[in-house]
């Protein structure tokens, strides 16, 4: 049976189970945020291992090919022209097709929001290197700096390197198992995390005031992946049939979508793009690791057109020029920063938007605190989309990428 299909079928019965259980009942609640973490802590408990060794070899025989530092820039360009497109995008459609006022029910409180990029810096050097493996395993960043300074020292001398070349690279290859035997439990996992998303899909829906905001984000998450995405691969050339590139990734975004978290992700991305997509090693695991770090901007974009919202509840006043390109620039930068937010990303760049925003907005975000759950599902369900078909065309541009027939697809 092929992962996505465990994944809906999972999905499926851990929704039906969610949207049958009794409301307001503590014990049960405690359960599923039980089995929910225990079910995401499965799912990121090979992703340091599995990326250092992988992305070790990777880089490695990048250079050996003399294409690292050109796949690099690519690889940025592509983060920072996606990142813009989905943004503006994002800012346009909230314009012309506003979703209706929410009313504006919070007292004045605050909440704090764990954001700190100084910090993110430092701990890329820790004093002490071997520091980086006994992290919260949620920013791996500082993971990808030691695996490029291993990967350098191994082209000192290959006299010298050649057993810890071999010994790195079946490692690479040992964890990937590993990792391909948690990916077949996922539709077990998912189970759990599809039951707690219901009931807080539930609760929200209670309240009644969520209902045009959440469709517009659907309509438009559907709109960009079914319809956008496809299009833009359309044109790259030797790309005949972008939907099967689409079809390839959805395992691994249906586990994006109900878990929320883009690390519990990693694994099962990594998995479908060597298997479905055909993307080699040397360039799935450097563009996963980048873009999981510097291009979170499915999320940016969802926190943007949520802020826009929050506005137009609190005041019938339009938002200025000046206004909107603020805006828009901020949530461009917060896409390369939210590298630590692995499960909260688009709801912390919501707060840092009303934050850096000012004008009496500094805790509007706290109006979509019941919907935190949805939009940061909807923000790494782009965002895992964005990877996946990012990473494919730049393999295909680059040479690493070989097609692979459907049948063949897990």
């Amino acid at each position: 049976m092929k992962v996505w299909v465990k994944l809906i079928i999972g999905a499926a019965f851990g929704l039906t189970l969610g949207f049958l259980f009794p409301e307001g009942h503590p014990a049960i609640l405690n359960v599923l945020t039980f089995l929910k973490n225990l079910a995401i802590g499965a799912g990121r408990y090979v992703v340091f291992p599995m990326i250092v060794f992988s992305l070790t070899i990777g880089i490695y025989e990048m250079r050996q090919d003399g294409k690292f530092w050109p796949f690099i820039l690519r690889t940025f360009l592509t983060i920072t022209g996606i990142s813009i497109f989905l943004i503006a995008l994002g800012i346009g459609i909230t314009l012309l097709f506003p979703p209706g006022r929410i009313p504006v029910l919070i007292e004045h409180q605050s909440e704090e929001i764990l954001f700190s990029p100084g910090q993110n810096l430092l701990d890329i050097f820790p004093s002490n290197m071997f520091y980086i493996f006994f992290n919260d395993s949620v920013y791996i960043f500082p993971l990808c700096v030691f695996a490029f300074f291993i990967a350098m020292g191994l082209c000192y001398d290959k006299n010298y390197t050649k057993p810890v070349i071999a010994l790195i690279d079946s490692l690479s290859r040992i964890f990937y198992h590993i990792a391909t035997f948690f990916s077949e439990l996922l539709g077990l996992l998912i189970i759990a995390l599809a039951a707690f998303w219901a009931v807080q899909y539930k609760d929200a829906l209670e309240l009644n005031v969520f209902a045009s905001i959440m469709r517009m984000l659907l309509i438009y998450v559907l709109v960009l992946t079914l319809v956008l995405f496809p299009a833009l691969l359309f044109f790259i050339k030797g790309v005949k049939n972008p939907w099967k590139a689409l079809y390839g990734c959805l395992g691994p975004a249906i586990a994006a979508f109900f878990s929320g978290d883009y690390n519990f992700s990693i694994p099962v991305l990594a998995m479908h793009l060597k298997e479905n997509l055909g993307i080699r090693r040397r360039s799935n695991y450097i563009t996963i690791t980048l873009f999981s770090t510097f291009g979170r901007s499915g999320s940016a974009m969802v926190a943007c057109t949520a802020f826009i919202v929050i506005i137009k509840s609190y005041s019938s006043l339009g938002i200025p020029g000046e206004g909107l390109i603020s805006i828009g620039l901020t949530a461009f930068i917060l896409s390369f920063l939210l590298a630590r937010n692995s499960a909260d990303a688009a709801f912390t760049a919501l707060a840092l938007l009303c934050t850096h925003y000012g004008h009496g907005f500094e805790t509007g975000y706290l109006i979509l605190k019941p919907i935190a759950f949805y939009l940061i599902s909807a923000g790494t369900f782009i965002d895992v989309i964005v990877t996946a078909l990012g990473s494919f065309a730049i393999a295909h541009l680059s040479g690493f990428q070989d097609d692979r027939p459907v049948t063949r697809f897990i």
